[in-house]
This record gives structure tokens, sequence and C-alpha cells, in this order.
């Protein structure tokens, strides 16, 4: 039996080096934990986990806020929330740390790469440059937001049926973009360039555009033009 073979997957050999196994146990974890927010949820299955997950989040009331704090409420996902947070909190670490909503991603945390994109009152923000003090009494609305109850959104649907998501950690992003893409009646969806354009700001370094673009016009014909 090899080296290899003599260590359950996950686990490190003695000498301190990960196996391969182990690295491919981390990533099938990673994927999946993608797959129930990212991706978000394109089969049922997932699709049911997801909203789970939104559902299981309690509407957080803080009491009085402390000395340097701010207090703030947000409507995350149609649910009122009244938070105690520092001037400088980010939007996006409110979001996963205070509301557990990590479907919003953090990529290059310098607003170029799109994947902490979520919907401020119907327009997509980079999140992690946004102070969540400027967001007090907004409507935000997260991937977790987007499926209603068990039925996905045809978009999310389309990246599914399209292969649009390719590793999954962008995919949050993108589709947050995209629906403001089909929701813009001033970008012409039969014109590739201009959609093209319109998502320039959502990075995807593996290289899944050509998915993304035949996903986003193919949630463009389903909803019958309509989003």
């Amino acid at each position: 039996m090899s080296g290899k073979d003599s260590n359950p997957p996950g686990e490190e050999q003695g000498n301190g080096v990960r196996t391969y196994d182990a690295f491919l146990s981390s990533r099938r974890t990673f994927l999946k934990s993608i797959g129930a927010t990212g991706v978000a949820a394109t089969t049922p299955t997932w699709a049911s986990m997801a909203q789970d997950g939104a559902d299981q989040i309690e509407a957080q009331q803080d009491g009085a806020p402390a000395e340097g704090e701010r207090q703030i409420k947000l409507t995350v996902n149609g649910q009122t929330h009244t938070l105690n947070v520092a001037p400088n909190a980010i939007l996006l670490d409110v979001m996963r740390e205070r509301l557990a909503l990590t479907g919003t991603k953090k990529g290059c945390d310098l607003g170029q790469c799109g994947a902490c994109t979520l919907h401020v009152n119907g327009t997509a923000v980079n999140s992690c440059l946004s102070l969540a003090v400027a967001h007090d009494g907004d409507e935000i609305t997260t991937i977790e937001g987007v499926a209603e109850n068990d039925q996905l959104h045809a978009l999310q649907e389309a990246f599914w049926e399209e292969d649009a998501y390719q590793c999954g950690y962008c995919t949050s992003g993108q589709i947050m973009s995209a629906l403001n893409v089909l929701e813009d009646e001033r970008i012409p969806k039969d014109d590739n360039a201009a959609i093209r354009e319109a998502m320039s700001g959502n990075i995807c370094r593996c290289g899944a555009y050509s998915n993304i673009l035949a996903a986003i016009q193919s949630a463009h014909r389903k909803l019958g033009g309509i989003s």
C-alpha cells in the first residue's frame, strides 16, 4: 500500500504534508458549500437548502448601541433587522458575519471582481465598498432572497442548464448583476457586446463568460422578455 493510500482521505501525513486526497476532500466541501448558496441552488434540493437558510435567519433586534456604535435598520430579503454596527463596518461583512448570509462572497475586497454584488433598493452594488451605516433604511436582496420558496428564478435555472457557474465562487455576484441586466430595458438582450459590457464588473477567472452570456439570454427568452 502506498503512503498516500495509507492515510484516510482528508487527513495529513505524519510529516505534515497534506495528501492529494485531502485536497480533493476540501475541494468537495468547498463546492458543496458554494452549491447551497452561490450557484444558487440550481436544483430543487439546493433551492430548498438555500431557502431554508434564508428562513432560519431570525430578525435581529439589537438593543441600545454601545458607545461608538451606530444603530441602523436594514430590510434584507424581506426581513427587517435593527443592528448596532461600528461606523466603519462594511456592508458585506454585516451580511456575512451578523446575518450569516454567506452566499455573498468576499473576493478581491477592492470592488474589482464583483463577487460581493448584491442589490440595494433594486440596484446592484459592490457590498465590499459600502459602509453599512450608509444604507440605514435600505432594502437589500442577497442571493438567498432570489428564489421564491422552492421555485428558482429563471436565471438561476439557466445558470445550471448552461453550465455557467464553473467553480462557483463568483456565481452569486454574477447572478445578482445579471438580474439587473435582465431588468434594464436599455440593454438589448440580443446584443452580445452590450451584455458583456454590462457584466464587465464581474470578473470570472474560470473563463465561463460565454456560458454566462448564454444563461442570461436563455433566462430572457424564458421570461418572455420580462424579468
